[in-house]
């Protein structure tokens, strides 16, 4: 069997031009990634057009539409592509669709990429729930591959760094957001009515709502703003 390590990993990330990803330790979920059981995801960020994200402080147009659409497929095509690679060298993988939701009344997918992501250590969870990174904030979409190669971890991101802002909390036109920080083990509903959030999506952005979020808090949030910046 072919050597597979962090090396190999970067070579591959960076000849696909992607600057932020990790290896998460999956085992300490003890048993909740997908079937059969993965101790390791690779999980990997796509950054969202800047001028789009900070455009849509109103409410999602027919741009932020298109761009999430458009890197949702970056994120599949890379997370099919890499599962193949990794099972070429003779490992398991399997890859999470970008944005898929499983479960309509819970209002989920089949396993969140945000804890893989955090379990990476890419970022935390904002207040607004969603990955905040120090390069882009919320500005990106993630993607998740599962596999039992036996690559090595990095340090997880067990709380949140957003402080006391609450931008996103006053942002959110549903009310949805509690203004709770998150720490590692919070459940969902403790930062966010994920109910509350989708019933004001779909009656006032119908229009634009393909499985997509409205993403007004996440245009809101400074850790995006400042990415605008050179």
């Amino acid at each position: 069997m072919a050597a597979i390590n962090h090396q190999w990993l970067s070579r591959w990330f960076e000849a696909r031009g992607i600057s932020l990803w990790g290896i998460a330790d999956l085992s300490v979920l003890m048993g909740e990634s997908p079937s059969p059981p993965y101790p390791r995801g690779v999980a990997f960020s796509v950054a969202m057009d800047k001028e789009i994200m900070a455009s849509i402080k109103a409410g999602p147009n027919r741009s932020y539409a298109d761009e999430y659409n458009r890197v949702n497929l970056i994120i599949d095509q890379l997370g099919a592509e890499l599962s193949r690679d990794i099972r070429a060298i003779g490992y398991n993988a399997i890859h999470l669709a970008a944005s898929k939701r499983t479960d309509l009344e819970k209002i989920a997918g089949e396993f969140p990429h945000k804890t893989v992501a955090t379990l990476a250590g890419l970022g935390w969870i904002g207040k607004c729930c969603q990955l905040v990174t120090r390069t882009d904030g919320p500005w990106v979409r993630l993607g998740s591959v599962f596999t039992d190669a036996p690559l090595p971890t990095g340090k997880p991101v067990t709380t949140s760094f957003c402080g006391s802002c609450s931008e996103c909390v006053k942002a959110c036109p549903a009310g949805a957001i509690t203004g709770e920080s998150w720490k590692a083990g919070v459940e969902r509903e403790a930062l966010l009515d994920p109910s509350k959030c989708d019933h004001f999506k779909k009656r006032r952005f119908q229009q634009f709502n393909a499985g997509h979020n409205c993403n007004i808090c996440g245009a809101a949030c400074p850790y995006g703003l400042k990415s605008l910046k050179p």
